[in-house]
């Protein structure tokens, strides 16, 4: 399994054990409560329909009290421990009770008369842990009537049994159970979707960088052809540049950055004549500034352009110098980006320890007695000390390192930054 599949293999887990742990809850509390009110239901029901029965809340009924009595009996030992009826003014009617009724009646808290014209229940706990369930239900001699007048009501009054409770709570679990068990199973479903859409993602992702980077190498090639260099001068700064860089931290988009930078650091010089460009001999003052004008032609031509504006940093600002005497800007110290002033270290090393037509190859040790020289003023003091522990190695590793060996090392490192 590859890092990204388990990053998303334990995210979608804790999202999956999250949303069961908030969801078998809410699932529980919903089964209990769905229990609770059928049984209040079919309490109300049962004990409306053996009211009527016994025609308790009839108006006018020389056998009010004798009916009320029967129905209480009728309605305790089965649905309800303690049935209360009462007439339209709150006078008691008749009470029964079962011996659990008994033990738990004192503990009840006392109450107003109903004036609801609905059915309603109280879900009560006593101090003993007992669960009760009131119900008060309002009497007339039809239902319909009961909602709009009541000539009485019954209070019934239920202990909940052990096994009702049990079942009940059975029933909870099993709900929350189900739930969590739904919620990671559903995890597990979109695990595999995920992977394959990322998967695809970054094969395209892929397709679209391989397609930027190679443009890149062409671009680079092209600039290093026509400043008389096969364009492995391209290759090797990008590489010596990112081993300082991952010294002094840099990682992921910054490095991305210094990378594609140091490739087309010269992409400019694409504006600059031939004649100039190719000059045997030196500059005079009016070449010299053409010359100094490929970094800002570089900057305008990667500006705007998607994934080539990344090299921005460094392709405006490879020339500046720490004291400020460089160009275009005259920018010094910390005011030059990080990328450029790394840059600056890897192009004038590798210029330095580089055979040129116009040149020999100087040695490790002349290159680098140039570069501590102008440590401060060229270079910045610190990029100058992440470089020089590793810059022997970098020169041996570059001295008999064929063009095509510089282009792989570049590639290494491209893959590791660039997600290949």
């Amino acid at each position: 399994m590859n890092s990204f599949n388990k990053r998303a293999a334990l995210r979608i887990a804790g999202v999956s054990v999250v949303l069961a742990l908030i969801a078998s809850p809410v699932a529980w509390y919903v089964a209990q409560k769905n229990a609770e009110d059928a049984t209040v239901a079919l309490a109300i029901e049962e004990s409306r329909r053996l009211l009527y029965h016994f025609n308790v809340g009839k108006l006018n009924d020389p056998h009010e009290k004798e009916d009320a009595s029967k129905a209480a009996d009728a309605l305790t030992g089965g649905l309800f421990d303690i049935a209360e009826i009462y007439d339209a003014n709150g006078n008691k009617l008749a009470v029964a009770m079962t011996s659990e009724g008994v033990t738990v009646e004192a503990a009840l808290p006392e109450h107003v008369r109903p004036r609801n014209k609905a059915a309603s229940f109280e879900s009560l706990r006593l101090a003993d842990k007992r669960w009760i369930l009131r119900v008060f239900v309002p009497l007339s001699e039809n239902a319909e009537e009961a909602a709009i007048q009541p000539t009485g009501y019954f209070e019934g009054v239920r202990v909940v049994p052990d096994w009702q409770r049990n079942q009940m709570l059975a029933n909870a679990l099993g709900a929350a159970l189900m739930v969590s068990l739904a919620s990671l199973l559903c995890g597990g479903a979109i695990y595999p979707v995920v992977v394959h859409l990322s998967a695809d993602n970054m094969r395209k992702a892929r397709e679209v960088l391989d397609s930027h980077l190679s443009m890149m190498e062409a671009l680079g090639r092209a600039i290093g052809k026509r400043d008389s260099d096969t364009g492995a001068h391209n290759f090797r700064v990008a590489w010596i540049a990112s081993r300082i860089a991952e010294r002094l931290g840099l990682r992921d988009g910054p490095m991305q950055s210094l990378i594609a930078g140091s490739f087309l650091h010269d992409i400019g010089k694409i504006a600059v004549p031939d004649a100039i460009l190719h000059k045997p001999g030196e500059l005079d003052a009016a070449e010299q500034i053409i010359m100094h004008e490929h970094v800002t032609q570089g900057e305008e031509i990667v500006t705007g352009i998607g994934w080539l504006d990344e090299a921005k940093a460094i392709v405006a600002s490879h020339h500046e110098k720490w004291d400020g005497t460089g160009y275009p800007r005259q920018l010094s110290g910390e005011a030059i980006p990080l990328a450029a002033r790394i840059f600056a270290v890897a192009d004038v090393f590798d210029a330095l320890c580089s055979r040129r037509p116009y040149k020999e190859a100087m040695t490790f040790e002349a290159a680098m007695s140039i570069l501590e020289k102008d440590a401060g003023s060229h270079f910045d003091p610190k990029v100058m000390a992440a470089f020089q522990p590793i810059s022997r190695e970098i020169y041996d590793c570059l001295a008999s390192a064929s063009d095509e060996d510089a282009k792989r090392k570049l590639e290494a490192v491209v893959r590791q930054y660039f997600g290949f």
